[in-house]
C-alpha cells in the first residue's frame, strides 16, 4: 500500500485551512446581518417587505350625466368589459373543471372546445373566431393577451365568466353613451378615452366646457400580494372611495330641441344652404329652450360629421345680420327720442348721403311712409334716414348694450364675439352699412338676444344654457344668476313690438303668423363675406316673438348661404311651425286682444305696391 508523500500532505493542510477560513468569515457574516435584520433593524426590514407586497390600484369615478330640463338623459355612462385571455395558459387538451352552469354543487368536467363553443353563443360570435381567439390559431404563437370580445356588457361578461376558461378575465372599460343621438349633438359634444384608456374625457362641445364638473375624482385601492403576484385575501386592505362627477342639467327641452333641428334640416335641404340654425329661448328667464343645427351630429359617431359641424353653428358661426339688425337702429332711436313710429318721412329707392347711394333690395315708387312703415318693409333708404338722427358713437353704445360685439358665454366653448368695430374706426359707407345690418357680425344666439330684450320690456338677460349640477349625493349647486342690464325703456320697447307686429300683418313678415297668437318680428336679408374678402352669398333669417299680448318665447331661424333666387328664400314656415309648437308644448293661451299694427303709410291709402 503507497503512502502520501511528505510534499503533497504539507500542501493540503494550509489549503484546507483556507477554505475553512472563508467558510467561517461567511458564516459570521451572514450571522451578522441576521442578528441586524431580526434585532437591530427589524421594523425597517418589514416595513420594506410591507412595501413590496403592496399595490395600489386607482379606482375610477363614473362620470356624470348630462340631462334636459325635464331630467330626461341626454349623455350617460354605462359599464362595458373587454373579455381577455392569456393564450399560453389555455391548454385545448385539458379539461376545465368547473361549477355547473346549469346550479348544483357538483362540479363537472368538460372540454375547452365545449367552453369555446358556450362562450361563441354567449357573444354571438363564429366559433372558429372565438377559438382562435382563446386558444390560438394553428401553429400560431400563444399570445399573452388576446383580445377575445370588446365593449360586452355586464351580463355578458358575468355569462362568459362562468365557462371557467382559465385566464379569461374582463377588463372594465367605460363607455359614454348618447340615447337620443342626434338631439342637441353640437351642443352636446363628445368624449375621447382617458390616456389609461379606462375613462373618457370631454373632446367637443359640452363635454368638453363642463370636463372639470362631469369627471369627479378617482379613488384607490391598497393591498397586498405574495410571490406569485395574486393578492393575499387575509391583508389588510385599505380605500379611498372615488367620487363620481356631477350630473349636468340644461335649460334644453329635448323634445322641442328634436323638432326645431328637424325644421332646421327640412329648410337647409329645400334651399341647398350651407346650413340653418333655429334658437328658442324664453322671453322672461333668458333660459336657451332649444338650439336647432341644420348640420347634426351624432356623438355617438361624431367622426361620420364634417368637423366644422361638430360644434353649433348657432354659437359659433358669425355673420353680418342683415335686416334683423334694424331692430337695434330703431329702438335705439325711439330711445332716444329722435323719432316716433308715425313719424313722416318721404322714402324714394335710392338716397345719397355723404356722398355714398343707399339702395332698397328692390325697386320702387317714393313713398311717403311712417317710421313703422319703413320698418315693416324694411327699406334701407328710410333705415338711413333714420339712423342718421343719432351719432356713431350713440349706435355703437347700444350695440354694445345689446351684447354685439361680446362673446355669449352659455357654459359651451368656442362661442363666437363677431366683429364691431369702434365707432371711430368705421368708414364712410360702414357708418350707414351698420344701420341695417351690414359692416359687422354676429351669432344666431347674439340675434335671439336683441329679441329677448325687446321682448322683456328692455332688459336684456344673459342666455342661460346650464340649469344646475347635482352631486353625487342628490344635493343641487346652482350657477350665478345670468347678469341682466336695462337697454331700453318699457315704452320704447312697447312701441318696438307694436312697429314688429306691423311686420307680420303688413311687412315683410307675413308668412310668419302663428294661428291663434299675436306675433311680431323683423325679417332680414344680409349680403355674407366670401374669403376672398367681397360678397359671395347671402344669409335669410327671421326673429320673432309671441305672444305680443304677454311675450313668452322668442325664436331665431337663419339660413346661411341658401342657393337660387333670393326673393324665393323664406324661413316663414320654420318660424311659424317652431314657434307654434313651443306654445302648444308649454300650453301658453291664445291671445284674446286684436292686432295693433301702425300705419305703413301716411294717408288713408295703405294697399301699395312693393
Amino acid at each position: 500500500m503507497s503512502k502520501l508523500s511528505p510534499t503533497t500532505t504539507g500542501a493540503t493542510h494550509p489549503r484546507l485551512r483556507m477554505v475553512l477560513g472563508i467558510a467561517l468569515v461567511l458564516l459570521l457574516a451572514i450571522g451578522g446581518r441576521l442578528f441586524f435584520v431580526q434585532s437591530l433593524n427589524a421594523k425597517a426590514v418589514a416595513a420594506a417587505a410591507v412595501d413590496n407586497r403592496t399595490r395600489v390600484q386607482e379606482t375610477q369615478p363614473k362620470r356624470g350625466q348630462i340631462l334636459d330640463a325635464s331630467g330626461a338623459i341626454m349623455a350617460t355612462s354605462v359599464d362595458r368589459y373587454d373579455l381577455v385571455v392569456d393564450q399560453r395558459k389555455v391548454e385545448a387538451a385539458k379539461p376545465i373543471v368547473r361549477a355547473p352552469i346549469s346550479g348544483g354543487a357538483k362540479r363537472e368536467t368538460v372540454s375547452v372546445e365545449q367552453t369555446v363553443s358556450e362562450l361563441a353563443d354567449i357573444l354571438n360570435q363564429d366559433v372558429a373566431t372565438v377559438r382562435n381567439a382563446v386558444v390560438g390559431a394553428e401553429g400560431a404563437k400563444p399570445n399573452a393577451y388576446s383580445v377575445v370580445a370588446k365593449g360586452v356588457t355586464p351580463e355578458v361578461r358575468n355569462a362568459a365568466m362562468e365557462l371557467g376558461i382559465r385566464t379569461l378575465t374582463g377588463q372594465l372599460r367605460s363607455e359614454r353613451q348618447y340615447p337620443n343621438g342626434v338631439v342637441a349633438g353640437p351642443v352636446l359634444g363628445f368624449v375621447k378615452n382617458s390616456d389609461n384608456q379606462e375613462t373618457h374625457v370631454g373632446a367637443e362641445g359640452l363635454e368638453l366646457s363642463q370636463n372639470d364638473h362631469l369627471t369627479g375624482e378617482a379613488g384607490t385601492k391598497t393591498y397586498e400580494v405574495g410571490a406569485d403576484g395574486v393578492r393575499i385575501p387575509v391583508a389588510e386592505t385599505t380605500e379611498v372611495p372615488a367620487v363620481d362627477g356631477q350630473d349636468v342639467k340644461l335649460t334644453l327641452d329635448s323634445d322641442i330641441n328634436f323638432i326645431a333641428q328637424e325644421a332646421a334640416l327640412k329648410k337647409q335641404k329645400q334651399f341647398n344652404a350651407e346650413w340653418v340654425s333655429v334658437l328658442v329661448t324664453e322671453v322672461k328667464t333668458g333660459r336657451i329652450i332649444a338650439i336647432g343645427d341644420s348640420n347634426q351630429m351624432d356623438p355617438n359617431d361624431p367622426s361620420a360629421t364634417e368637423g366644422k359641424f361638430r360644434t353649433s353653428a348657432s354659437i359659433t358661426q358669425a355673420f353680418e345680420p342683415g335686416s334683423t339688425g334694424k331692430m337695434a337702429t330703431f329702438a335705439s332711436a325711439l330711445e332716444e327720442g329722435v323719432i316716433k313710429p308715425t313719424d313722416a318721412f318721404r322714402v324714394p329707392n335710392a338716397y345719397k348721403i355723404n356722398n355714398e347711394v343707399i339702395n332698397d333690395s328692390k325697386k320702387h315708387t317714393t313713398y311717403d311712409m311712417t317710421a313703422a312703415g319703413i320698418f315693416a318693409r324694411s327699406y334701407n333708404t328710410g333705415t338711413v334716414m333714420i339712423g342718421n338722427k343719432m351719432s356713431n358713437e350713440t349706435r355703437f353704445n347700444y350695440l354694445k348694450k345689446l351684447g354685439i360685439g361680446s362673446a355669449i358665454d352659455i357654459g359651451l366653448g368656442g362661442a363666437s364675439k363677431g366683429i364691431l368695430a369702434p365707432a371711430e374706426d368705421w368708414e364712410r359707407r360702414q357708418q350707414y352699412a351698420i344701420m341695417f345690418g351690414q359692416g359687422y357680425t354676429q351669432t344666431a344666439l347674439h340675434t335671439a338676444q336683441v329679441a329677448q330684450t325687446i321682448a322683456n320690456g328692455g332688459v336684456r338677460i344673459t342666455p342661460t344654457l346650464i340649469d344646475s349640477y347635482i352631486n353625487p349625493d342628490g344635493s343641487i349647486e346652482t350657477p350665478a344668476a345670468p347678469t341682466s342690464e336695462r337697454v331700453f325703456s318699457k315704452a320704447t320697447t312697447d312701441q318696438m313690438l307694436r312697429m314688429m307686429e306691423t311686420v307680420v300683418l303688413e311687412g315683410t313678415g307675413t308668412k310668419m303668423a302663428v294661428s291663434g297668437y299675436r306675433v311680431g318680428g323683423k325679417s332680414g336679408t344680409g349680403q355674407a363675406a366670401g374669403e376672398s374678402g367681397g360678397y359671395d352669398g347671402y344669409t335669410s333669417s327671421f326673429a320673432g316673438v309671441a305672444p305680443l299680448d304677454d311675450p313668452q318665447f322668442a325664436v331665431v331661424v337663419t339660413m346661411y348661404r341658401p342657393k337660387g333666387d333670393w326673393i324665393s328664400w323664406s324661413v316663414g314656415d320654420t318660424f311659424s311651425e317652431v314657434m307654434g309648437k313651443t306654445l302648444n308644448a308649454y300650453n301658453v293661451a291664445p291671445s284674446d286682444s286684436k292686432p295693433n299694427g301702425y300705419k305703413v303709410f301716411i294717408g288713408s291709402e295703405q294697399k301699395k305696391s312693393w
